[in-house]
């Protein structure tokens, strides 16, 4: 499992934020993030701002654990990072 992601409860969910360098970088990943989704048909909760981006990633139907294809979707979103990118909880 990542280190990037905190699982919260009621309701279960993985949370994360990126930290990026400049918006150029933000932009990347946000587009990288758009690929991901169409791709995968799965479509994250994402807020974002000039240099960081913001995630909730929850089951499609209520769950009392978050189902390990959430954690799969969050490792995918892992690889899209550059190695420069530091993630907060």
């Amino acid at each position: 499992m990542s280190d990037n992601w905190v699982t919260r409860k009621r309701p279960a969910r993985l949370e994360s934020r990126f930290e990026f360098s400049d918006y150029e970088d933000t932009r990347v990943f946000l587009d990288r993030a758009a690929e991901l989704a169409e791709s995968e048909g799965y479509y994250p909760d994402m807020s974002f701002g000039r240099t960081h981006v913001c995630i909730t990633l929850k089951p499609e139907e209520e769950t009392p654990e978050v189902p390990e294809g959430l954690w799969r979707y969050a490792r995918l979103v892992d690889e899209l990072l550059p190695a420069a990118v530091k993630t907060n909880k």
